[in-house]
């Protein structure tokens, strides 16, 4: 039940690897996160899904096709927002769901979808030349989801959104999910992806460092926790004693109030016993995991040596579960 796989897939241009032996699989089902700065290789990834281009070596199947050989079958069962889309000005957002809905041999509820993407009744019979630049790209997205697709992809689908339209995009995805849709989220805005995805593949110079639930990433990077603790009363000497801490690496104290960052979680049991030791009642404790954002940088941070790492692991290390 695999919607997305590839192997070895490898572009070049001239001397340069957009992309360098991509192994990468995305469930039926998933909504899966496809991460990564700026010419990391992720447009060029999903270019090569849609054949638009030709991968240098390697494979790559969309829905059990070959992106290649069977692209019609492919484009057939898919949605796409890709990066960089354009509509017609001069259409009317009506007049762009009514082509759509004769292009996938559907009946369109149009009141519905316009509702879906937050474009009102009124904006639906004006040309798309006169949106703003969110109103396209929510109309844009809506147009992916007729037909019922099988499989989302979506490149940079947050581009240009307000929040507003970011939680229009959020909700729309998680809708399309629960009718059993594959959706492939490709984005550099990491809490976009974070707030929808229930897996995430982090691309860093055309290489894949990382493929895991995003629990899973948090801890093959430990790439730690915030522990914040309200106290009384406030132990004298209490941040030289929790500075001496394994794993500790940051203490902040005010008047009430201690903020310990560590670098695994594992140590939020000794961080709150070493307080009370002191003699202090903790009356209320707040934790926070890594971000997904925090957990990128550990994992596309490049050390000095060249080699990129995820806190200190050697390349090549377990890439999922």
């Amino acid at each position: 039940m695999v919607a997305i796989e590839t192997n070895g897939l490898t572009k070049r241009y001239g001397d340069h690897a957009a992309i360098d032996g991509l192994d990468l699989t995305v469930n039926r089902g998933d909504v899966f996160g496809f991460v990564g700065p700026n010419g990391a290789g992720k447009s060029t990834t999903i270019n090569i899904l849609l054949d638009y281009v030709r991968p240098s070596d390697g494979s790559a199947t969309v829905l059990g096709f070959d992106a290649q050989e069977q692209r019609r079958a492919v484009r057939e069962r898919i949605g796409v927002l890709p990066d960089g889309y354009d509509l017609y000005d001069r259409l009317t957002g009506r007049e762009h769901i009514r082509f759509a809905g004769n292009m996938n041999g559907v009946s369109v509820d149009e009141a519905q979808l316009l509702d879906r993407v937050g474009v009102s009744i009124d904006d639906a019979e004006r040309p798309v030349g006169t949106y703003s630049t969110g109103m396209r790209q929510r109309l844009a997205l809506g147009l992916t989801t007729i037909g019922d697709p099988e499989l989302l992809l979506l490149d940079e689908p947050t581009s240009g959104l307000d929040p507003h339209g970011v939680a229009l995009l959020q909700q729309l995805v998680r809708e399309e999910a629960d009718r059993g849709a594959t959706v492939f989220f490709s984005s550099h805005v990491l809490d976009h992806v974070e707030s929808v995805c229930n897996r995430v593949g982090i691309l860093d110079d055309g290489r894949l460092v990382a493929m895991d639930t995003i629990e899973g990433l948090r801890d093959d990077a430990d790439s730690g926790s915030t522990v914040e603790m309200a106290v009384e009363p406030m132990p004298d000497g209490i941040d030289e004693a929790l500075a001496t801490l394994e794993a500790v690496h940051a203490v902040d104290v005010t008047d009430s109030t201690i903020t310990v960052s560590t670098t695994d979680s594992a140590a939020k049991p000794a961080v709150i016993d070493c307080v009370r030791d002191a003699g202090a009642r903790v009356a209320d404790v707040t934790t926070r995991e890594a971000t997904l954002e925090q957990v990128f940088d550990a994992y596309t941070t490049q050390p000095t040596d060249g080699r990129r790492t995820a806190a200190g692991r050697p390349p090549g290390g377990r890439r999922d579960r």
